[in-house]
């Protein structure tokens, strides 16, 4: 027995589970094509006679004829593509084989001969046959394992070896791309393929790149495989290779998808599979029961954007309309908005193949009830406005009384579907016995009570965590870049003197008082100075983020004025970004209008045909458009995976900022994430949907601050400069180029100089590194910290070209490995005056994301030298205490207390320097476990920070008790804020209204008064006062 694991154990591992869990007959291939048990040549890759029996076994009512004209249909290949041949094969395997055959007295029949029992898995033969040698154009090839079903090769299996590092995934995949090119015809008939180490595995289709292999994650769509503690391969095999599950993926999960440029072949992701399945059992249910509070009401499928919610929705319909209870069902698609009507419709449309027919879209109310007035069948686009009677009202017309429709609504939120006296109360008129099944990327509020009445409970969810750990989308990225307004104070009195004049006439309705309101806020968000402001930051931004990480960006805006507007300014930096064809320049602005709009307006004012163009330009990474601006266009169910920033620059909140947000969280190459920079304040309602997002029980951050992005950079930084330990690189950026040359060779010398660790070469850990180094700076290279790092990465990236081009084996080097940021930050001499601070004297990195963590608090605990080591943490408490002291008034009054205490006993030598150090690291320890009391209540910063005022009367706490004491933060925070303006503090009268409103509250509650004979609460006005006060700022930011 080997000591080691090899790549035939791997291979071993593999059919002992298709043999004994899931049933496969397992045969060793040099057996089929030698020997006396032959039955093929090695030019086959059809087991011929086991597809002849198979055909006879299932269509025994088809002449014999008939019968062998249908195998040598399978067989034949049309033309020299083998995508094309792979689709025709593919139709003939899930829609039977189209045979012609003579019934007597001249009568001629078409029937259908099936290669595949997709009913009844049991009647069919699955074979695992590994080492099955294939011999093509003199290329002889030996693919690990093919899984045949009736003699057809429909799944091939390529494994490595787990413990090799270099034979891995990515090296199965290019093996896979190898056997494609040179014996073409065993992939004729491949459904899907898959790649394994044992560890991970991963599945694709002919035309997936490597990005675009996915895991299966589950054996059974219940538990989720850590892929961090368990191996994927077996939970693959078993969930996607078992005999009903791989005969149903192939019949209703695979899908041509056609596009502008290409036909793309798609298989479902797990997530997708299981929910589909349980979509569809829910709505046989929905539609044949007859228990009224499930009747029609089939759920909700949440999948988190950019997860392939769309195709899920295809994937759904194409399984339903082949659905036996539904006898032929019509298939109703809803959309909220025309364009997203336009982008659903362009969807199923590509996939014909699969919905099994061409959609219709209903161009107006007439043409809707036309096109539901038919007895069966049929796909029909629609958007949910045509379901408005043409006179307010009257009740709509009942156009169809079957059970056999079923309404798919495209994001199920009760915006959309008021279910008292709108759209969903109008659908129910026109289709009283229809079923209806919600797809949303975003949950559905918990006050959000009509959205459950119309379409039911949660049928399947798939979270942002889930999705990312998966490699279906990347993480988001938030970046705050605020545009402050500069008003003075004449000017601010003047505003609101303004708006209150406006708003305040007794003869406006709500909807004016509210819309003067945000016209407003529209001129001071686009006034001119704070754009020309905006534009100036967004161009520097977005060069330096191109820089370090190609890829398109979206701006969005208040109003339209206001896209033109910016559009104006920022080609006032760039002329040259500027042209008026629809098919050449960089930026576009993309909004509706008409030929009475503005004069400056009518160059951005499209057509839809115009739109879809600048759309598909968008979409193309090659394209030379860059930037785009709208107001509400494309922000949901518009896919470009290569945009990579999102500028906002617009108030948002709820499902519709989580939709925004997700434009730039596809996978596209070795994009590693999505940016989000906020010019207007968006953090607060980022908190909200992320609130929302967690009590509808989803996992994961809606974006990720960007100093997580920093901290990961900054490790691999430090890791990198650590390997070079006593050569000093340094000296690199004094030398002339000639010197700098000599210098580098030196640098790599010392670099494969360094002794293997673990078995692993200094190049390759350099190299490795190096790369993610420069991955990570790819996603933040805007910042601060980037640019002190930019040119070290420039000398370490110079070091790895030097490997690269000495050693030839990097020839096929992956793209993975070439680093997002190498191709504009190395620069020329690079010579800056170092910026020497406390931590770079202690020795120590500068802490990011969490400066209190425990790793950071042990080593300023080790320092030797303990003077530096506590001045160090004494300015870093008091910099966090400050922080605390912008927003919360009791927390950071306490921890200024416990430090000045602490230290006045460190000055009057009770306490030595270590003990001190001892006692402030527990102090530190104390406010990180303060800062996670808002998480453990469930509070934002600014509810804890009134909780705490509220909590520093000890009777309240005892009497009230946590539930009471959060629900009075919760409805101080909303009232207090609501009800201040600017410069609220120095207004008497607005003062005056907050006590009494306080007051109110605080009375309300019951909360224990100030003074219990009196019942006077002064003291506690004045401190929650005092509290709003400190977030008044706060606030101002998060607007």
């Amino acid at each position: 027995m080997a000591r080691f694991i090899t790549e035939n154990e791997i291979e071993q591992i593999a059919l002992d589970i298709l043999n004994e869990d899931l049933g496969y007959t397992v045969l060793y291939g040099p057996d089929l094509a030698e020997g006396d048990s032959k039955e093929r040549e090695y030019s086959e890759v059809v087991l011929q006679q086991r597809l002849r029996n198979a055909i006879d076994k299932l269509n025994p009512e088809i002449p014999v004829d008939a019968r062998e004209e249908a195998f040598k249909k399978a067989l034949r290949t049309t033309t020299i593509s083998l995508f094309e041949n792979n689709q025709a094969f593919h139709r003939m395997l899930t829609e039977g084989i189209d045979v012609k055959f003579g019934i007597g007295d001249g009568k001629a029949k078409t029937d259908k001969v099936w290669l595949v029992d997709f009913s009844n898995p049991a009647n069919n033969e699955f074979l695992a046959i590994n080492q099955f040698t294939v011999i093509e154009n003199h290329n002889n090839k030996r693919p690990d394992i093919v899984l045949f079903v009736n003699g057809l090769p429909l799944v091939v299996i390529e494994l490595k070896n787990a413990i090799d590092e270099n034979a891995d995934t990515k090296a199965a995949f290019n093996q896979l791309q190898t056997y494609k090119q040179l014996i073409p015809s065993l992939f004729t008939y491949n459904a899907f393929l898959i790649v394994s180490d044992g560890w991970f595995a991963k599945g694709g289709t002919l035309s997936s790149d490597y990005s675009r292999f996915m895991e299966w994650k589950t054996a059974d769509g219940e538990k989720i495989v850590n892929t961090q503690a368990e191996p994927e391969m077996e939970p693959m095999i078993k969930g996607l290779l078992n005999k009903r599950t791989l005969l149903d993926v192939i019949r209703h999960f695979i899908v041509y998808e056609k596009t502008k440029e290409k036909t793309i072949k798609k298989i479902a992701a797990y997530h997708q599979y299981y929910a589909v399945n349980k979509a569809i059992e829910k709505t046989v249910f929905a539609t044949t029961t007859t228990q009224e509070d499930s009747k029609g009401r089939a759920g909700v499928v949440w999948h988190t954007q950019g997860s392939g919610k769309s195709l899920s929705m295809v994937f759904y319909t194409g399984k339903l309309v082949l659905t036996e209870q539904l006898n032929n069902p019509t298939i109703v698609v809803l959309t909220d908005r025309n364009d997203l009507d336009q982008q659903l419709f362009e969807t199923f449309g590509n996939c014909e193949q699969l919905i099994r027919q061409k959609p219709k879209q209903a161009e107006n109310r007439d043409d809707l009830k036309d096109k539901l007035s038919v007895a069966s069948g049929g796909v029909i686009f629609t958007t949910i406005q045509k379901f408005l009677p043409e006179n307010p009202g009257l009740t709509y017309p009942q156009l169809s009384d079957r059970r056999n429709i079923v309404v798919i609504a495209d994001e199920a939120h009760r915006s959309q579907y008021d279910f008292i006296d709108g759209y969903a109360k109008h659908m129910r008129d026109a289709l009283p016995n229809a079923s209806f099944i919600g797809f949303t990327g975003t949950p559905i509020e918990k006050e959000d009570k009509n959205t459950t009445a119309v379409f039911g409970d949660y049928i399947h969810i798939y979270d942002i965590q889930q999705a990312v750990e998966d490699g279906a989308t990347v993480k988001i990225y938030y970046e705050s870049r605020l545009a402050k307004i500069e008003l003075s104070e004449a000017d601010q009195k003047l505003l609101d003197q303004r708006v209150e004049e406006v708003t305040e006439d007794d003869e406006l309705t709500e909807k004016q008082k509210r819309f003067a309101k945000w016209a407003s806020k529209e001129a001071v968000v686009g006034s001119e100075q704070r754009l020309k402001q905006v534009a100036l930051d967004l161009v520097t931004h977005f060069e330096n983020r191109t820089s370090a990480a190609e890829g398109k960006a979206m701006i969005v805006c208040m109003s339209r004025r206001i896209c033109v507007a910016l559009h104006n300014e920022i080609v006032k930096i760039r002329p040259h970004w500027h042209d008026t064809a629809d098919d050449k320049g960089t930026i576009k602005v993309i909004m509706t209008g008409s030929a009475s709009a503005p004069l400056d307006w009518q160059e951005h004012i499209r057509n839809k045909p115009r739109r879809k163009a600048i759309g598909d330009r968008l979409k193309d990474p090659k394209d030379s458009l860059k930037l785009v601006i709208v107001r509400d266009m494309w922000l949901t169910g518009f896919d470009a995976p290569c945009l990579h920033t999102l500028y906002i620059d617009k108030p948002m909140n709820g499902h519709n900022l989580m939709q925004a947000i997700a434009r730039v969280n596809r996978v596209f190459g070795d994009k590693q994430g999505g940016l989000v920079v906020d010019y207007i304040g968006i953090a607060q309602d980022l908190k909200k949907a992320l609130a929302i997002y967690t009590e509808a029980k989803g996992k994961g951050q809606l974006t990720f601050d960007q100093s997580e992005a920093i901290a990961k950079m900054l490790d691999f930084y430090e890791i990198v400069v650590d390997m070079f330990g006593s050569f000093d690189y340094k000296k690199y950026f004094q030398l002339d180029p000639r010197d700098k040359l000599n210098f580098i060779l030196d640098a790599s010398n010392y670099i494969l100089g360094l002794k293997d660790e673990d078995g692993v070469t200094g190049k390759k850990r350099f190299t490795y590194n190096v790369t993610r180094l420069s991955q990570a700076f790819g996603l933040v290279g805007t910042t601060l910290e980037a640019k002190d790092v930019r040119d070290d990465l420039a000398f370490f990236q110079a070091i790895k070209a030097r490997f690269a081009k000495f050693d030839e084996s990097t020839k096929k080097k992956s793209n993975e490995e070439i680093e997002t940021a190498i191709r504009q930050i190395i620069n020329d001499a690079i010579i800056s005056k170092e910026v020497v601070d406390v931590f770079d004297a202690a020795g120590l990195a500068k802490p990011t994301i969490e400066i209190l963590n425990d790793e950071f608090l042990e080593q300023i605990k080790n320092l030797p030298r303990k003077n530096l080591a506590l001045e160090l943490l004494k300015r870093l408490l008091n910099e966090e205490i400050k922080i605390r002291s912008n927003t919360n008034l009791v927390q950071s009054r306490k921890f200024s207390e416990m430090l000045a205490e602490a230290v006045k006993r460190y000055q009057s030598g009770l306490i030595e320097a270590a003990q001190l150090i001892e006692e402030l690291i527990k102090l530190a320890q104390d406010i990180r476990a303060a800062d996670k009391r808002g998480e453990k209540l469930n509070l934002r910063v600014d509810e804890l920070a009134f909780y705490d005022a509220l909590a520093d009367n000890p009777k309240a706490e005892t009497i009230l008790g946590d539930d009471i004491l959060k629900a009075i933060a919760h409805e101080l925070v909303d009232s207090v804020r609501r009800n201040t303006s600017i410069d609220w503090q120095l207004k008497e009268s607005v003062q005056a209204k907050l006590r009494v409103l306080v007051k109110r509250i605080l009375r309300k509650y019951k909360y224990p008064p100030d003074d219990p004979q009196t019942g006077d609460y002064t003291e506690s006005v004045n401190k929650v006062l005092g509290q709003a006060e400190l977030l008044a700022d706060y606030w101002t930011k998060d607007k």
